[in-house]
């Protein structure tokens, strides 16, 4: 779940509908040769797919024990490390080679971890799973997939600064991003002079102590389905 933390209401913006967004933004992406590229539907699916483990976890919700609601970033590492193999897996039914790049994704962002308690195994089951997705892929080999990577990974980011609202200028693999306003500027332009609308489903809840999980749950699910809106623009 991704929180935006306001005084008195907090803004939820769930993992697949954040990767949805994404997908949304990549699709309209003309640099580094991505609209002519020969994988680019399963760049796109793999973006659109890539938080598809989180689907469970936005379900659940999670507390910490003050009562906080707890976010993608600060859910505890178990549920981090859990929800990854069940996306690549589900993932891999209809396309292993969006598998093996969403494995990939999960290798980057939580390579912070790698060396910390508990996390060594799970690069080794993650890494594995990958190389076993890509070896079901014909012609297409690591160097390929790490080529391939890094327009997912500048989908999720520039999503994640919008459905966040971070106002630092944040930068990326050849561009640089600042959200202001409701508008999203990107530099080197990468949508041809392009005006791309956002829009995300969100919903507001009080920002309260919550007794449980399920009371979250609850609080959410009475929530009204709001979209987020703004534009991204090349600068």
């Amino acid at each position: 779940m991704i929180i935006q933390r306001g005084t008195t209401d907090l803004l939820l913006i769930t993992q697949p509908d954040h990767a949805g967004l994404a997908a949304g933004l990549m699709a309209r992406w003309e640099l580094g040769g991505l609209p002519d590229h020969p994988r680019r539907a399963e760049i796109l699916a793999a973006t659109r797919e890539h938080d598809h483990g989180w689907i469970e976890e936005d379900a659940l919700t999670h507390v910490a024990p003050d009562g906080q609601p707890l976010d993608f970033i600060t859910v505890p590492p178990d549920v981090k490390r859990r929800l990854w193999p069940r996306a690549v897996e589900r993932v891999a039914r209809t396309d292993p080679y969006v598998a093996a790049l969403v494995a990939q994704h999960a290798l980057t962002v939580n390579a912070p971890a790698r060396q910390e308690d508990g996390w060594p195994a799970f690069f080794d089951v993650m890494t594995r799973a990958r190389d076993a997705k890509l070896a079901r892929v014909p012609r297409v080999n690591v160097v390929d997939l790490e080529g391939d990577y890094p327009f997912v990974r500048i989908g999720d980011h520039l999503s994640l600064i919008f459905c966040n609202g971070w106002r630092e200028p944040l930068s990326g693999a050849g561009y640089r991003a600042i959200l202001k306003g409701a508008t999203l500027e990107i530099s080197p332009d990468p949508f041809g002079g392009a005006t791309v609308p956002l829009s995300v489903p969100a919903r507001s809840i009080p920002a309260r102590r919550y007794r449980s999980a399920a009371d979250l749950r609850q609080a959410f699910a009475a929530a009204p389905v709001r979209p987020l809106e703004g534009q991204a623009v090349g600068v």
